[in-house]
């Protein structure tokens, strides 16, 4: 097969082709409530609530939310937090951006019993607590945002995947509006690089080489913060959800990136970012095998969670163990060198997705020339944690989604594949073996046993 790069953006589109036990609820949510009956028309306002007013809210899904509510008929009615301290702060800064009053409600479970204009909501909470309060809402009748990683244990991601899909069902309206917050998937290049591989024009995958590195010892630190947090202003207890109940830790509530099981770090923070795309591009749902590696090398500051990880991971198609492809990700903390890379490699050529281009890199036989995949628009570096362009246009999918009742661009399944990706990652990281997924199982396994996460 002949390598065709597309000669313009516009020719390149033209051309291109479980379940565990939950969490103790209320008993208002033990049966699925409807829908709020707000939403009577295609014309009516939206009603939206904030769970968890965290830095990623305030930063990024905020500023995206402000810009499409007025042309969508959105506004944001309330704010669920467990800490006292960020219910008064996200309740001054709210009702500074939206010019109205704001209700509070000291945890998401509160905010479903007690409020009764909440249509939906936007959920940015620990990295643990994704999928448990992706749970929550939508057995209270609300459509969600949900901030990535979707889980950090197979638990968690097979109880929301169920409760996602049963909703579908018995729904008439379509079931729950679950966007993840992947939003690569709604960035213009990545959707080009999407059609384009999936075209055939750039032949099989592989190998891909993915790599996030920082030089930043004060990521996912809180300065002083944890030391204004006390137990008596928060709900310890409820923070944990189902992990074990342990002493309360001002520094894992609020730095909880760098300590597991709230969080596995580096495979839930960024390598789940960059593997979406390969699920997405080559519709391999999950890695065959996942081989990986990594430590505390530099930032001695306690932290439990790597400051150094590398993965290897194999997809291809089940029925035949010859086929497929590796893909390699590697991060570090401790120094920036090499930065963001997204390569796509064939026998064909390259895909960068980091400069939004296609070239013959790497295959001497074949001249191509370099071709803009989309040119206002490539990756978030690691440093990015606002809202550029592919967080403005993640958030107005869902809320257009949420209007017209279908399906955004990135589902509860694309969740769950990103999921189970770096939970085989951080099992191989943590057993020191290969971790494989036994689909009919829907359970990670390294040496045969499942992993169960924590």
């Amino acid at each position: 097969m002949t390598f065709q790069p597309p000669l313009s953006r516009r020719n390149f589109i033209k051309g291109a082709a479980a379940g565990a036990t939950l969490s103790a609820l209320p008993g208002i949510l033990k049966a699925r409530q409807a829908p709020s009956q707000n939403v009577v028309g295609a014309n009516s306002r939206i009603n939206v609530a904030c769970v968890g007013f965290s830095d990623r809210f305030k930063d990024a899904l905020l500023p995206a939310f402000l810009k499409s509510k007025s042309e969508l008929n959105f506004e944001m009615v309330a704010l669920a937090d467990l800490w006292s301290l960020r219910r008064e702060e996200g309740k001054a800064r709210l009702e500074k951006d939206f010019g109205r009053s704001i209700d509070t409600y000291s945890s998401d479970e509160d905010l479903y019993e007690k409020a009764k204009n909440v249509d939906a909501v936007i959920i940015s909470t620990a990295d643990f607590q994704h999928a448990r309060h992706t749970v929550h809402a939508v057995k209270a009748g609300k459509d969600t945002y949900t901030e990535k990683p979707l889980a950090e244990d197979m638990g968690a991601a097979n109880a929301v995947l169920d409760a996602v899909r049963e909703a579908r069902q018995a729904d008439n309206r379509g079931g729950a509006v679950v966007q993840i917050g992947s939003q690569r998937r709604s960035g213009q290049a990545y959707q080009i690089a999407n059609e384009y591989i999936r075209s055939g024009k750039f032949g099989e995958i592989t190998y891909v080489d993915l790599c996030w590195n920082v030089n930043q010892p004060a990521r996912w630190r809180r300065g002083d913060l944890p030391a204004k947090l006390k137990a008596s202003e928060t709900d310890w207890s409820r923070w944990l959800l189902d992990r074990p109940q342990v002493a309360f830790d001002p520094r894992k509530y609020l730095e909880f990136r760098l300590f597991w099981p709230y969080s596995s770090g580096i495979p839930g923070q960024w390598m789940c970012h960059q593997i979406d795309t390969v699920a997405w591009f080559t519709g391999f749902e999950f890695p065959r095998s996942a081989m990986s590696g990594g430590g505390t090398y530099a930032w001695k500051d306690g932290r439990e969670n790597a400051d150094t990880f590398t993965t290897i991971l194999e997809y291809g198609p089940e029925s035949d163990a010859t086929k497929g492809f590796q893909v390699v990700f590697s991060s570090r903390q401790t120094n920036a060198a090499r930065g963001n890379v997204e390569n796509y490699h064939s026998t064909m050529g390259t895909i960068d997705l980091i400069k939004g281009s296609v070239s013959n890199e790497g295959v001497e036989k074949v001249k191509v020339e370099t071709s803009k995949l989309a040119e206002a628009e490539v990756a978030n570096t690691a440093a990015n944690t606002g809202a550029g362009d592919m967080e403005l246009a993640h958030m107005r999918n869902w809320m257009d989604c949420v209007r017209e009742r279908k399906q955004p661009n990135a589902p509860i399944e694309a969740g769950y594949s990103h999921a189970v990706a770096l939970i085989m990652s951080n099992a191989s990281l943590r057993s020191g073996m290969k971790a494989t997924f036994d689909k009919p199982g829907r359970q990670v396994l390294v040496g045969g046993k499942v992993f169960k996460g924590y």
